[in-house]
């Protein structure tokens, strides 16, 4: 199901529920790393990248399992088509990256939906800013294509108006979503002796006496500060639904989400803090149950002798295909009647579609896991509850991808680093060798990291230990290009800066004790 500004909030009563009823919810999100970043590294690096670019696309699929069904589950799927809200003093600025444009061309992305129909979001900063400006009446129209829209519409309702009788009525067609509450607001500040409703055709303006017009304003639903709290819902857009998925507290599920956590926060939430700890804090807060099926299948996959896979649909194939051997014996997924896009279609990196991988590879390996536990196929009376008690090592793990340490845990301290150990090249007969040149000689070979130690050493990182390995092999007796494991107090510049220092002035300090023994 596709969902944009105009379907969004007839839909959200619905979404309220489903979310409400659902065992846990899959969410994917549609938006340089170097091994050698520290989690707060990667964070702090990550964070100015975030701020730049914004969410076009959010895919849910909400997970029920059916009652009276023995292991069957139901899942609802919808893309929300996201733009920034633009209202009053709030005109986001974002940027595109040509080659991300190409690959959602490359899948049919929808951008029509995404720029003439998105679905206005905005965070918790942004909300209080607006809401001061509406309720003490100091909003003020800012965009120039809003300015220009509403002088077209103020000088037809004024013309209108000077022909008018009192209970006459006109239609203004084509304006829908919040920014015809933007224009109803303008238009009620502007003239005195009108009222506007906003129907099914559009917003219609009605002559009316200034008695009449008070009256209005003071009773029924739709007096002013009513309406203008049905302003800032509308404004409010996505965000509100953002609000009841955090007060559901239902397990939310990713593959690789670190990015889609952080896009979360940022829109939806507050900006992110400059602290990582913080961050991590307030995503806990919001979201105590998180499970990246990354994190889940890296360890499984091994394991299980599985073949290697380099994306979610082929984690998804496995998982579908002989070589799971609880296939028959797992978890039945059944798509809502209103949600059946994804039976017989693939559509791989639509939101939702990857959002409702996310949550059948959850379950089909967490039946994995529970029949390794009992060691029968099937395993009788298998339930969410018991999925969630065989998957607690793994809630709160989040993947990090290209970074010092495999992932970022949640809900306590995050673990050590296991990566391999950090190589120094020392590179001889080889005048102005740059970090790029270095890169491309060993690439055939395996991918390191590299950054520039001194002059004519880098240090080299990589994610594999046999790749540390067949480098120090390869490369034990070469003339020019001598590679060995780093040692921070034998290598480290600052060491030795420090080193020479202190032998300068042990040098000093003994030759003036020299020459001062050997005086008068």
């Amino acid at each position: 199901m596709d969902v944009g500004a105009d379907e969004f909030e007839e839909s959200l009563p619905l979404l309220q529920e489903l979310v409400q009823e659902a065992d846990f919810v899959g969410a994917e999100c549609l938006f340089v790393h170097s091994l050698f970043d520290l989690p707060s590294e990667w964070y702090l690096k990550t964070r100015q990248s975030v701020q730049q670019f914004t969410v076009c696309q959010i895919g849910l699929s909400v997970f029920s399992a059916i009652e009276g069904e023995a292991n069957k589950y139901i899942a609802h799927s919808c893309n929300f088509y996201l733009f920034p809200t633009t209202f009053g003093i709030l005109d986001s600025e974002f940027s595109f990256q040509a080659s991300s444009v190409q690959f959602l061309n490359q899948y049919g992305f929808n951008y029509n939906k995404f720029l003439k129909n998105g679905i206005p979001y905005m965070n918790e900063e942004q909300e209080k800013k607006i809401r001061h400006d509406i309720l003490t009446g100091n909003w003020r129209v800012r965009s120039s294509p809003d300015k220009h829209q509403i002088k077209v519409v103020i000088d037809e309702v004024t013309r209108w108006l000077d022909l008018a009788k009192e209970g006459d009525w006109m239609t203004l067609p084509g304006i829908t979503g919040f920014q015809a509450f933007e224009v109803q607001l303008v238009l009620r500040q502007a003239l005195p002796n009108i009222w506007t409703v906003l129907k099914d055709e559009g917003v219609v303006v009605k002559k009316v006496s200034k008695q009449h017009r008070w009256y209005l304003q003071n009773t029924s639903c739709d007096r002013e500060s009513c309406w203008k709290e049905n302003i800032l819902l509308s404004a409010r857009g996505f965000s509100v639904f953002f609000q009841m998925l955090v007060k559901a507290q239902k397990p939310l599920v990713g593959h690789n989400m670190m990015m889609d956590l952080l896009h979360l926060h940022e829109k939806f939430f507050r900006p992110l803090p400059e602290s990582y700890d913080q961050f991590k804090q307030n995503i806990h807060s919001l979201f105590p149950v998180l499970i990246d099926t990354k994190s889940v299948t890296k360890d499984i996959w091994k394991e299980m002798n599985f073949p290697r896979v380099s994306n979610l649909s082929e984690v998804y194939e496995v998982l579908n295909s002989d070589l799971n051997p609880t296939k028959n014996s797992g978890p039945e997924i059944v798509h809502a009647s209103r949600c059946e896009k994804y039976v017989e279609t693939k559509c791989p990196h639509e939101a939702a579609y990857d959002a409702f991988l996310c949550g059948s590879v959850l379950l089909k390996v967490a039946h994995l896991l529970l029949q390794k536990i009992y060691r029968i196929d099937p395993v009788p009376e298998s339930s969410f509850p018991q999925y969630l008690d065989v998957l607690a090592p793994y809630v709160n793990q989040v993947n990090l991808i290209r970074a010092g340490v495999p992932k970022i845990n949640f809900s306590g301290p995050d673990y050590p680093s296991i990566r391999p150990p950090i190589l120094i090249l020392s590179v001889k007969r080889w005048p102005g060798v740059s970090e790029q040149q270095v890169y491309h000689k060993f690439q055939n070979l395996c991918k390191f990291d590299v950054r520039r130690l001194t002059r004519s050493q880098f240090l080299l990182l990589t994610n594999k230990f046999k790749d540390a390995r067949n480098i120090l092999k390869e490369y034990r007796d070469h003339p020019t290009l001598c590679i060995s494991p780093y040692r921070y107090w034998r290598h480290s510049p600052n060491v030795n800066c420090l080193l020479q220092v202190c032998g300068i002035v042990t040098a000093w300090a003994l030759l003036a004790f020299i020459l001062g023994r050997s005086g008068p």
